[in-house]
């Protein structure tokens, strides 16, 4: 399928959870010069609750349906850096969207490295199950098509501390505008 060229307003970043998006993206913003928001702190800050409250009183369908009226507020606001939650990608609308409004990042990561980057994390609902290690496989498994499909770039989170992977985004972003020239 073609995609028409992104517009270089905003970075959107996308990927599993655990791949760094907050992460790299709040470093990403200040090394732009861009603003950077968080569509999952967004959310929680709409409801008033976190999100395993949220995925409680309105299941998956109803965060899913938060998240699209939020990412849709952001990509309509000034250049940022976006740090999209995992499943954005699920909707098509959320893809098309994404991509029409920037240049969109997917964030790789390897499954031993995100099952240690989410070991100490309990406040992700879709991670309840007593095997995480199957969940993510399984999320992964569904999701992988979407990242790519809505992706202009991949990144490799994996094997890069946070300041290394910043600095290589950047290099990787100047060089999508560059050919984008």
């Amino acid at each position: 399928m073609r995609h028409p060229p992104p517009n270089p307003q905003h970075v959107v970043l996308i990927g599993p959870m655990g791949s760094g998006k907050s992460t790299l993206g709040r470093a990403l913003a200040q090394r732009l010069g861009l603003r950077f928001v968080d569509v999952d702190a967004r959310i929680e800050s709409d409801a008033g609750s976190r999100i395993p409250a949220i995925f409680a009183s309105e299941g998956e369908d109803g965060f899913r349906t938060r998240e699209s009226r939020m990412l849709a507020a952001a990509l309509a606001e000034a250049p940022a850096v976006i740090a999209t939650g995992g499943g954005a990608v699920l909707a098509e609308a959320n893809r098309i969207a994404m991509r029409a409004a920037g240049t969109v990042v997917y964030l790789q990561v390897d499954a031993t490295t995100q099952l240690a980057r989410l070991a100490g994390d309990s406040g992700r609902p879709l991670l309840r199950g007593e095997d995480r290690a199957q969940t993510l496989a399984t999320l992964q498994a569904r999701r992988e098509p979407l990242y790519r499909d809505a992706a202009h770039l991949r990144f490799e989170t994996s094997t890069l501390g946070p300041e290394a992977a910043v600095a290589a985004l950047v290099d990787l972003l100047a060089s999508h505008k560059a050919t984008l020239a």
